[in-house]
């Protein structure tokens, strides 16, 4: 399971197929805006097609994609994986890395197919790179 720390560059890594929707356990992002309200939408989505936010355009080259882009936020937010702590008075920096690995016990990876399989997953790419895992959770 994945842990994301930037809204738009996780988003742009499902976008592109880079990381499967479903194993996303949440994106804690640095926005605050609700992707149901067009306005706000239509402010985030400007800011990331043209980095008028003096950061990163990081979705300058899928102009035509909007659509897709708000389907997954708006996905990503009714099911509460997304996270906005500047909703809460937090302003937490813009990190280099933006994906981290989430390790769940035994007994959740039993209960939840899906995540046992991306969990498998992960472990046989994990040991093709020689990423080392706590001996725990193989």
């Amino acid at each position: 399971m994945k842990i994301g720390l930037s809204f738009s560059r996780c988003l742009l890594d499902i976008i592109e197929d880079r990381i499967d929707e479903e194993e996303v356990l949440v994106i804690i992002a640095r926005t605050d805006f609700n992707p149901h309200e067009d306005d706000q939408w239509k402010g985030i989505w400007q800011g990331y097609v043209s980095g008028d936010w003096n950061t990163n355009a990081e979705w300058r080259n899928h102009t035509d994609g909007e659509q897709k882009f708000r389907e997954l936020t708006i996905r990503l937010y009714d099911t509460g994986k997304l996270h906005q702590p500047r909703q809460y008075g937090a302003h937490p920096p813009r990190r280099s890395e933006y994906w981290l690995e989430a390790v769940l016990p035994p007994s959740e990876l039993e209960r939840n197919p899906s995540v046992k399989k991306a969990w498998d997953n992960f472990q046989v790419v994990a040991g093709l790179t020689n990423i080392k895992l706590d001996k725990e959770y193989r």
